[in-house]
């Protein structure tokens, strides 16, 4: 039995092995040779490589330490807001109100028995746990406050000639 390979068929398996063999010229020079390492297994964690493990440590300190620090900031927080919600509410600003209006009924008291049509030269209130009280000599006014509880005195000396409207 005799194979008949026509002309065609013989040129393209020629060019089929010329580009396979130009294929692997082509490979053969360009790829440089290749290189392997042994595969080393290491930790990534500092708590088990021990590398860099004090700056580890530190750095989980730090972050325990801000922690802290932010939670005692913000009960701080909560504290000074729970203050102002206290201090804002209606029954504290009546209060707040009321004893400014009572102090301003005393102030005009005062003011009126020392400076009023008929003067008084001296006087005297109690005032929560102090005893207030006042004279006049015709040039001063002596304002003396008595705190019952601990003993304490306090003298304020206005003189009387100062006082009056320019007009």
């Amino acid at each position: 039995m005799k194979i008949k390979i026509n002309k065609t068929e013989n040129q393209a398996n020629l060019f089929a092995g010329f580009l396979l063999s130009f294929m692997f010229a082509f490979t053969f020079c360009t790829v440089e040779q290749a290189q392997a390492d042994e595969i080393k297994f290491q930790f990534k964690s500092p708590s088990f490589s021990g590398i860099g493990t004090s700056a580890h440590y530190l750095t989980i300190e730090q972050q325990e330490f801000s922690r802290k620090q932010q939670l005692q900031a913000d009960l701080r927080a909560l504290e000074e807001q729970r203050k102002r919600d206290e201090e804002n509410s209606v029954i504290s600003r009546f209060t707040k109100n009321l004893e400014s209006r009572i102090f301003a009924q005393i102030s005009r008291q005062i003011v009126e028995q020392l400076f009023g049509e008929n003067p008084e030269t001296s006087g005297s209130f109690t005032l929560f746990d102090n005893i207030i009280s006042w004279s006049s000599d015709g040039t001063y006014i002596t304002l003396t406050i008595f705190n019952t509880l601990d003993g304490t005195t306090t003298e304020i000396i206005v003189p009387i000639g100062d006082f009056g409207f320019i007009g």
